[in-house]
């Protein structure tokens, strides 16, 4: 019998796999986007069902709310711009002739690697010793992130549909405390679901997943590919002035 890390590998290269095949098909490497948190939810639910123990399809729904949540978001916005993300579409001229090998390791394979990792607190199942404290706060911590990068999202949303708004930055609501609050409200999500799930047996190893998220979103795939797009632009240097990256900072009228 394979251990729940190796049917994880599986399962999840399968999935990257065939959303793959599909992003040939389409000629859109950026369905990746949309594939993210629907890959999680498979992962969550393919645990609760083949390795269950008491409560475990609290983490399940949890990662469902959320990945289900986030892939409706993406696709919606990717459905009104209508063709690649300006990302991977520069990816795939600077590849040239080995764009789409390139694509399969450094995109689809290279994503299911990250979402493997993420996906370490699904797979281990708490110690004999319930800790209700840590449940109760990482609960607390999941649901205020999550409350925060959906209505980050939702704000953004709005904002980019309205002409008016066309090539403006947005800087108001959430946006106003940082200049990335959806993925501030992410690394706290990730962080609370982390804690709700202990005790594990490897925690140490299971710490990997919102290590990985905050590393990923502030130094690699989140922060500087967005913030490189306005880099030099007037408006966007004054922003990053007064406005932090990530972590949000509590501006009282005077």
């Amino acid at each position: 019998m394979l251990s729940p890390y190796l049917e994880n590998v599986f399962l999840i290269w399968l999935y990257m796999s065939l959303l793959f095949i599909l992003a040939l098909v389409k000629r859109d490497n950026s369905i990746a986007d949309v594939g993210w948190g629907v890959g999680f939810i498979l992962v969550a639910w393919w645990q609760h069902y083949f390795h269950p123990y008491p409560g475990s399809w609290l983490p399940a729904l949890l990662v469902s709310v959320w990945g289900l949540r986030l892939a409706l978001h993406i696709g919606w916005r990717k459905a009104r711009q209508k063709g690649e993300d300006w990302r991977y579409a520069r990816w795939r001229q600077q590849w040239g002739r080995w764009a789409v090998p390139r694509a399969y390791l450094q995109v689809f394979l290279l994503q299911g690697f990250f979402m493997w990792v993420i996906a370490l607190p699904l797979v281990q199942a708490p110690g004999h010793h319930s800790w209700p404290w840590a449940q109760v706060l990482g609960i607390a911590l999941w649901a205020v992130g999550f409350y925060w990068e959906a209505v980050a999202d939702w704000q953004l949303l709005r904002f980019k549909a309205k002409p008016e708004n066309r090539g403006k930055l947005m800087m108001q609501g959430l946006w106003r405390l940082s200049r990335h609050p959806n993925y501030f409200g992410e690394i706290l999500l990730w962080w609370g679901l982390w804690l709700a799930l202990l005790p594990h047996s490897y925690f140490w190893l299971s710490l990997a997943s919102p290590l990985v998220v905050t590393w990923l979103l502030a130094k690699v795939s989140g922060v500087p590919l967005l913030e490189e797009k306005y880099k030099g632009k007037p408006e966007y240097e004054e922003y990053s002035r007064d406005t932090p990256g990530l972590f949000p900072k509590i501006k009282v009228k005077g």
